[in-house]
């Protein structure tokens, strides 16, 4: 059986940041990894659920909108993938994921989707947790570049 990329991308040198994981014709996978993996230290149901209603939210809200395909976490708990049309150049997604992760590191509001009629598991939130990754992730991204997207060797 032939292996996903993602299996060939060497994890114990993994960082925090932002990576081009795959481009499928007009599609771009872009890995958010927000853990160093196999470190023991991995994004809890509730921060990650959380996030995922976030980051989709705003993602699906902001002007890049047309071009947002899917986010969604990894499974894992290190991260999460944010898929994209081409449309979006790759500055722009690291522009739109810097935006999006500064607004949920100071959400206040009530979590989108979050209600037993919109959510499979509504209960499971943690949205202190959240904006802490965000907030984490921020500082991370802060002066990520284009030439930043590609996995070490």
């Amino acid at each position: 059986m032939k292996t996903i990329a993602s299996f060939d991308v060497n994890h114990d040198k993994l960082e925090k940041g932002m990576y081009i994981s795959r481009i499928d014709g007009d599609v771009v996978t872009y890995d958010i990894r927000m853990k160093k993996p196999n470190m023991g230290d991995y994004l809890g149901t509730g921060e990650a659920h959380s996030f995922e209603h976030l980051f989709a939210t705003l993602a699906r809200n902001s002007a890049l909108a047309d071009s947002v395909i899917y986010v969604g976490p990894m499974g894992c708990r290190t991260g999460f993938y944010f898929l994209v049309r081409d449309t979006m150049s790759h500055a722009q997604a690291i522009d739109l994921v810097r935006e999006c992760f500064a607004q949920i590191a100071v959400w206040d509001g009530e979590i989108p989707g979050a209600t037993r009629v919109q959510c499979g598991n509504y209960l499971d939130q943690d949205l202190p947790g959240a904006r802490a990754v965000a907030a984490d992730m921020c500082e991370v991204l802060k002066n990520w570049t284009e030439e930043k997207l590609n996995y070490e060797k």
